[in-house]
């Protein structure tokens, strides 16, 4: 950026607080435009008005990013070894390799893909931009491209445009503008021209201004252009897009934990395994460098990083059936992982859609849903009084509050398209920001006039001389005054946008008309009240949060006021808990170590710019909390991006939202996400499940094969090894991804950030596992050993080395098949880390049933089918040594029963 454009952007600040007069000094400009040369002159020193691209990662850049987690490089390695280094038969493990290398790729491959969509939120924002403006070059009206506007510009406005660049306001007529997609508020801001004083004012506050992707709603304008491309407050945020920092995941970060401790066990074990085989054992140093190999070969869960991607890839399958699209993988174990959620409002817990909620008439409130007759006073003048466009399929155009007034109208049977033509409109008297009031003029059939009044209840009571009550016209005295006033106010603390209605006949029209002389002596007819109302859904979904041990919180551009009684309402706070609220101004007060130290007492933040959004994410980031926060608006984005998890909203949210998110919600439904951090509670229990059950499994192979080889024992081939871990590892463990959500998972409180895959009591369980596997299977070996009768018996006629030989296989295939069953009957024990078997129900799982029986199938079959029992070098058993197998496989189900309700006595659920 040029010293010019670092300029003209710091000013840009203060534009607000400056005169007319004062902007056009600045700019260099005046009030019939540039000239065309000057405007090109402009054009090549502030650049296009359009947003930067990012920089674009290449499909290769992002496939190589996946072999960065440590897990893979590690499997990688040991894939190198495996086809580099020969065995004691002088052959490389190639198959071993290949297989390794497989599962990586395609590991890397899946994580391409889902996240191929990451980068698309500045594409988004680019794409936002009006094609066209209306500008005055040399005083004439013109129609350019907006890519090719320049500060000092004079932008026409009207009603339905897009503003096309950050402009000063020079002229207002009626002029409302609606930009909820960067402040928050739903409410179309009523323009004007007034300077402001201060520095410090939001931009939901700055009224004498326009900014670049806003929507005109009413009304028309001019203003001149003070910031364009990436200088404009839209343009800020895309860059703070670009710029910021990924969050490391909770599984990413699992991973990374689990990778460098098994990195660290294995070599270890390794070095353990080699000192203890050459200088205490003797043995060959090349010989015990292959073993040491194998082993750690062995240790390693090769298929977990893929497991652990289709375990995530079936759990977005299962979130997609509930509306909840995920668009990147770690995103569904993020949300499991969830303290904080932290939503806007506007749109995600509200409707963002104004609604009549109360009316005021004849001394008494009523609530939107009480019968009201359709000859009321105040639903005539509501409805009569507005410029509410209606389509020809019956669909309301125009200002938001004037809708929804339409729209109680239609509710109660007034249909202002039936009732006009018969009181037709023949004259109106805009509405003005200074005088704050509205009025139409209806012809009657008796040749007089109806004045319709509606406007700001406090300067409509001021011209007001008679109320009507109970169908009377009567005088309005100081006490009716007061009971008008009160119910205002009590209206406005109910965060309540309140209105007034007045009228009077008039004989004839007046040629010219003057507010001081239409808008007077009014009869007072009513007040009404409305709010853009919460999701009907929301209040009970941030319950369920609660009781879950999940923070819900408010972050909105909305006023306090607002926010603190759909707060309250929610019961996110306690009604009126005015200390829970903090607003932007507030905010912008306190340092981040101050944010970060008291970031706990809040849980609505008020009046706040994108800035502050991020602010809170981090503050609540550095006190160790996992948050996921929703929006729909481009003023969400770089705090969705900030976030744990960003969650967009599929229908409201923009398109710049849903890049910046890791999940969007295809029915813009609060309650989804708590069916969303449910689902994600679900899939890390799964993972968990799925890691104890491949950790229990390979440290009973690494202490078969480390205890064998201190006794001198020949228990395992790289082949057995190497085949279990394909077929008893795989299938078992990808269906543990699809177990039932246990029963009680919402009623814990999240995990939280420093848990990992080894808490709640699956370390200890893993090892007390893998020892049992290991001693079953070294047992099964030994006692085949003791055995010479029974192989004698028969095979008669056998030396004592052939007899030890047979001996020998036997013993060798029962410990093989010993390990493979018992992991498959293991894999029923990991249901739960702590719940009975019984209780979780062992047959539940279809999925599971089918990976059981079709890895024993696979596990069975090379050792009963001949010819692949002399490829794994493995023998035929009898019934008498199946049934020393089976019986010691089964035997850790009723062991780790005992130990869980030994657990569950101990009160360590």
């Amino acid at each position: 950026m040029s010293e010019e454009n670092a300029k003209k952007q710091q000013l840009s600040k203060a534009f607000y607080s400056q005169t007319v007069d004062a902007v056009f000094e600045e700019l260099g400009s005046k009030p019939e435009g540039l000239s065309d040369s000057e405007a090109k002159s402009r054009l090549s020193q502030y650049g296009a008005n359009e947003l930067e691209e990012g920089k674009k990662k290449t499909m290769l850049q992002k496939f190589l990013e996946q072999f960065k987690d440590l897990m893979i490089l590690v499997l990688i390695a040991a894939a190198a070894i495996s086809a580099m280094v020969p065995n004691a038969e002088g052959h490389r493990e190639w198959v071993d390799a290949i297989i390794i290398l497989a599962v990586v790729i395609i590991n890397a491959v899946m994580g391409v893909i889902q996240e191929a969509k990451a980068e698309q939120a500045i594409e988004a924002l680019r794409e936002m931009s009006t094609p066209n403006a209306n500008v005055l070059r040399d005083g004439h009206s013109v129609t350019v491209s907006s890519t090719e506007l320049v500060p000092g510009d004079i932008v026409l406005l009207e009603a339905g445009d897009v503003v096309p660049a950050d402009m000063r306001l020079i002229e207002a007529s009626s002029l409302k503008i609606e930009e909820a997609a960067l402040t928050g508020e739903s409410v179309p801001v009523e323009k004007e021209l007034t300077v402001l004083e201060g520095q410090d004012i939001g931009i939901g506050d700055r009224i004498n201004m326009a900014y670049s992707n806003s929507n005109v709603t009413y009304g028309r304008g001019k203003g001149i252009v003070v910031n364009t491309g990436m200088n404009t407050e839209v343009g800020k945020i895309a860059g703070m897009l670009a710029n910021a920092d990924e969050t490391e995941t909770p599984l990413k970060r699992n991973l990374n934990q689990l990778g460098k401790f098994l990195t660290a066990a294995i070599l270890i074990i390794a070095v353990i395994m080699f000192f203890v085989g050459t200088v205490l054992n003797g043995r060959d140093w090349v010989e015990m460098l292959l073993t040491s190999i194998s082993l750690a070969v062995a240790a390693i869960p090769e298929g977990l990083p893929a497991i652990v991607t289709i375990i995530l890839a079936l759990g977005t399958q299962v979130m997609a059936k509930r509306n909840a699209m995920i668009r990147k993988l770690p995103a569904v174990e993020t949300l499991g992982a969830t303290d904080i959620i932290a939503s806007d409002k506007t749109g995600t817990l509200t409707l963002n859609q104004m609604t009549v909620e109360k009316l005021y008439f004849d001394d008494h409130q009523y609530a939107a849903s009480d019968d009201i007759s359709m000859d009321n006073m105040a639903l005539k003048i509501m409805n009569f009084a507005n410029d509410t466009r209606i389509g020809q399929e019956g669909n309301l155009m125009g200002d938001p509050t004037e809708t929804a007034l339409v729209q109680f109208g239609r509710d109660k049977g007034f249909d202002v398209r039936q009732e006009e033509p018969k009181e037709p409109r023949v004259a109106d008297l805009p509405f003005d920001s200074d005088r704050k009031l509205m009025s139409t003029i209806h012809k009657l059939a008796d040749g007089r006039f109806l004045v319709a009044v509606k406007g700001a209840p406090d300067v409509l009571l001021g011209r007001t001389k008679e109320v009507l009550l109970n169908g009377k016209v009567l005088p309005m005295t100081a006490a009716e005054q007061e009971k008008v006033l009160a119910n205002n106010k009590d209206m406005a603390k109910q965060a309540l946008r309140v209105l007034g209605m007045a009228y009077k006949y008039i004989d004839s029209v007046p040629e010219k008309l003057v507010s001081e002389e239409l808008e007077n002596d009014l009869i007072f007819a009513g007040l009404v009240g409305m709010i853009d109302p919460e999701r009907a859904e929301a209040a009970g979904a941030v319950k369920v949060a609660k009781e879950a041990g999940i923070r819900p919180i408010m972050i909105t551009g909305d006023h306090r006021d607002t926010a603190e009684a759909i707060a309250g309402r929610l019961g996110i706070i306690k009604p009126g808990d005015d200390a829970a609220v903090l607003t932007g101004a507030e905010l912008n007060q306190m340092s981040d170590a101050d944010l970060a130290q008291n970031i706990s007492k809040y849980s609505v933040y008020a009046r706040v710019s994108p800035e502050h959004k991020v602010r809170i994410v981090k503050a609540w980031q550095q006190e160790g909390k996992v948050v996921a926060m929703t929006g729909d608006g481009v003023n969400d984005a770089p705090s969705l991006k900030q976030a744990d998890i960003g969650v967009g909203m599929g229908i409201t949210g923009t398109e710049v939202s849903k890049g910046a998110s890791d999940m969007v919600l295809a029915d813009d439904n609060f309650a989804t996400i708590v069916v969303a951090v449910e689902e994600g509670r679900k899939v890390f229990s799964n993972i968990q499940k799925a890691i104890q059950y491949l950790m229990a499994a390979n440290l009973g192979e690494v202490l078969t094969l480390f205890i064998a080889t201190l006794l001198g024992w020949d228990t395992l081939l790289p082949i057995h090894l190497l085949w279990i871990n394909l077929v008893t590892d795989t299938f078992p463990a990808i269906a543990l991804g699809m177990e039932p959500a246990e029963k009680d998972l919402m009623a814990h409180k999240p995990r939280g950030k420093n848990s990992n895959f080894f808490s709640g009591g699956v370390m200890s369980s893993i090892i007390y596992q893998g020892i049992l596997e290991a001693a079953a299977v070294l047992f099964v070996y030994w006692s085949a050993l003791q055995w010479p009768a029974h192989t004698a018996a028969n095979m008669p006629g056998l030396d004592a080395t052939g007899l030890y030989d047979l001996q020998h296989a036997d013993a060798l295939t029962m410990a093989f098949a010993t390990l493979g069953l018992m992991q498959l009957f293991h894999a029923f024990n990991v249901k739960s880390v702590h719940q009975s078997l019984f209780k979780v129900g062992a047959f539940r799982n279809k999925a599971f049933n089918w990976a059981i029986l079709l890895s024993f199938v696979l596990m069975m079959g090379i050792i009963v089918i001949p010819g692949l029992n002399d490829i794994f070098k493995v023998t035929h058993l009898d019934w008498y040594q199946w049934g020393i197998v089976v019986g010691a496989s089964f035997a850790i189900i009723p062991v780790v029963e005992i130990v869980k309700a030994i657990q569950r006595a101990m009160g360590k659920e």
